[in-house]
């Protein structure tokens, strides 16, 4: 299945970060210049508080509503139907995670772990792979199925290195594939759904880290606050006049990718694809016509909405985003979000930041962690209310 192909709308460049306003003086000033600054997004948070498996019922988990700038309070996240309101529109992001972690080996036996990126080409993806040293331009890498059994009968997968990705230090690999066939379509046997480097032990199955409406492959990661969705919420939000609509953003390494300069205005968003379909388009400016709200599921969406709307018009778009949302933005189409809790001085941190404010989030955060919540991925989730938005 080769989603980046299908169902383009439009197409144009990669949409980069927008600068924040400039028209700022006094104590916003002030506040800009620490905002900007790395070591602000810090906070400590507990091992103990890193959810490692998800819960068995997923709208069980607990979520913290910023009801307005100086309000909140703790709820359940199957309570979201009673917290919006009739004529809200939720937007939601439908990628599928693909089995990106894959374990080979060099022709002289020497082991291998990749982790697929992105497609650049037909059957031609970039990877993180380790060792990257010992994997020169020309090497070759067989994979074989990860399973026993009747999977043992297949043939295994090759790829060669064809270049170095000066961007992210990773390989570009050759898949060699049967003519006709994508990668993606005989990628299940041979890999594995790569979950964070910070969940260490769990129990979760691979379909715990996909949202239950996941459809379209291409993710290397969750957009993890679609995970406290279950099908029969999705029902009642739509009894009671909550509408859906959908965006893709496949999760990248731009997602993850940590922050490595003190200015963070200075850090470089790998890009990702999306799609923000002409039906996604025209139910938003239906819903804000008719006074409902735009409510986010997830800072993926966020970045796409965001992305497709860098014209300053909100448009059909389909192609890559390098889209770095931080405090001083502007915002064009999200008025509400859902989101998880995030890891310090990562730019999900900054993105809820330009929202709410940062010193704003960082409280919500000691006493999300005082409530003993559950963090990052498997863990609780927030709903900011348009009302709670920093002005």
């Amino acid at each position: 299945m080769d989603t980046q192909s299908q169902h383009c709308i439009s197409c144009s460049e990669a949409k980069g970060s927008v600068e924040p306003s400039t028209a700022l003086a006094g104590s916003q000033i002030q506040n800009w210049e620490i905002d900007r600054l790395l070591s602000s997004y810090d906070y400590e948070l507990p091992q103990e508080r890193i959810a490692q498996t998800p819960l068995p019922q997923r709208d069980n988990s607990r979520l913290l509503l910023v009801a307005s700038p100086t309000h909140h309070e703790h709820r359940i996240f199957r309570d979201l139907p009673q917290l919006l309101s009739p004529g809200d529109l939720l937007v939601l992001n439908n990628t599928r995670v693909i089995p990106a972690r894959l374990y080979g080996h060099k022709s002289t036996g020497a082991p291998v772990e990749v982790l697929l990126l992105e497609e650049r080409q037909h059957n031609c993806w970039l990877a993180l792979v380790k060792p990257g040293r010992r994997l020169k331009v020309g090497a070759k890498i067989v994979f074989t199925p990860q399973d026993g059994g009747e999977l043992s009968s297949l043939p295994p997968l090759t790829a060669t290195v064809v270049a170095r990705d000066e961007a992210t230090s990773g390989r570009l690999l050759q898949f060699d594939v049967p003519s006709g066939t994508s990668l993606l379509a005989l990628l299940e046997p041979y890999g594995q759904i790569p979950l964070p480097p910070y969940i260490t032990h769990t129990q979760a199955t691979p379909e715990q880290y996909q949202t239950v409406y996941s459809q379209v492959l291409g993710a290397v990661a969750a957009p993890t606050a679609g995970l406290h969705f279950t099908p029969e919420l999705l029902e009642r939000c739509c009894d009671r006049g909550i509408k859906q609509a959908w965006i893709t953003l496949h999760v990248g390494v731009g997602t993850f990718r940590p922050v490595e300069v003190e200015d963070v205005t200075q850090h470089q968003m790998h890009s990702e694809w999306l799609e923000v379909p002409a039906s996604t388009v025209e139910q938003i400016k239906e819903t804000k016509a008719a006074g409902g709200r735009i409510i986010a599921v997830g800072t993926t969406v966020v970045r796409a909405l965001e992305g497709a709307a860098a014209s300053q018009e909100l448009q059909p778009y389909c192609g890559k985003t390098e889209l770095f949302i931080y405090p001083g933005y502007q915002w064009q189409v999200v008025e509400g979000l859902i989101t998880n809790f995030h890891l310090p001085r990562s730019t999900l941190l900054m993105l809820v930041s330009a929202l709410i404010g940062r010193l704003r989030l960082l409280d919500l955060y000691q006493d999300a962690i005082a409530h003993n919540y559950r963090f990052y991925s498997f863990g609780d989730a927030m709903l900011i209310l348009p009302q709670a938005r920093q002005l």
